[in-house]
């Protein structure tokens, strides 16, 4: 009878074992700690993270619902050098650039336009009074859609949080100083759906933590740690290797039973 291999990680290149293990952490249970987009939030705030307590930059942040995708790159001009005398290279880099791409349903309630600049809306800014407005001359309006209007130019900042599906924070960063340069929406026969697509470049992508938003209040024993994934409680539960329990307050007795029942 073959011996079962219970899967590892490669510590050194002498425990390397292609068959055996995972490279650089066990690999067992990484649906659960791996990023989702359903557990991936996208947020608009203020044009800069800096200087503000955590908490009070959170509550003025407003999560952006309906979105279907959205990529973010940064870009670091570089050019490659040589000096007369050496068959050496070098390089030049300048300051980084960033950019991002938003697709979002286009549905009743603010469009995306609306929600990014949700900031200065916030701030008491009346949208139809710029000599070019943002919307028609109702200030309620959840419908904006001239880029043109000075209201464009006042920047805004954006947050995306990365979780698990237990509820660990992954990362999170804020893109400062906001400012749109292209919006569309289009419409053809036979689509079951109208998109908003929005381009706008950024100063600076802040790597930021979130401070336990979207965290359970009650300690839950499903924490996840990658540098020893096989400690989790949550793996040792689901893999037999110990009696722990992942629910907070069953004992033993209480898992025996339910091995017992199933």
């Amino acid at each position: 009878m073959a011996t079962q291999v219970t899967p590892s990680a490669v510590v050194d290149t002498s425990s390397w074992k292609f068959q055996q293990s995972y490279v650089e952490r066990l690999m067992d249970h990484s649906a659960l700690s791996s990023a989702h987009p359903d557990d991936t939030l996208i947020l608009a705030g203020p044009p800069r993270m800096v200087n503000q307590k955590p908490q009070a930059i959170f509550d003025q942040l407003l999560p952006i619902g309906m979105i279907q995708s959205m990529q973010v790159s940064q870009q670091k001009p570089t050019t490659p050098m040589q000096a007369v005398g050496s068959g050496r290279g070098f390089y030049i880099s300048g300051k980084a650039q960033g950019q991002a791409n938003i697709q979002r349903l286009f549905v009743n309630g603010r469009n995306l336009l609306r929600a990014l600049q949700t900031n200065a809306i916030r701030s008491g800014i009346d949208a139809t009074k710029f000599d070019e407005p943002a919307t028609w001359h109702n200030k309620e309006s959840k419908f904006y859609a001239n880029l043109d209007s000075e209201l464009f130019l006042i920047p805004f900042g954006m947050a995306v949080f990365f979780r698990d599906k237990l509820h660990d924070e992954i990362g999170a960063f804020y893109m400062e100083l906001c400012q749109i340069n292209s919006w569309a929406i289009g419409v053809s026969a036979g689509q079951n759906m109208v998109m908003e697509n929005v381009s706008l470049f950024f100063d600076r992508l802040m790597p930021i933590s979130t401070h336990g938003s979207g965290k359970p209040e009650e300690e839950n024993l499903v924490n996840y740690n990658p540098m020893s994934p096989g400690d989790s409680p949550i793996f040792q539960a689901i893999f037999k290797d110990s009696g722990v329990t992942v629910n907070p307050g069953e004992g033993l007795d209480t898992v025996l039973d339910h091995d017992l029942d199933s």
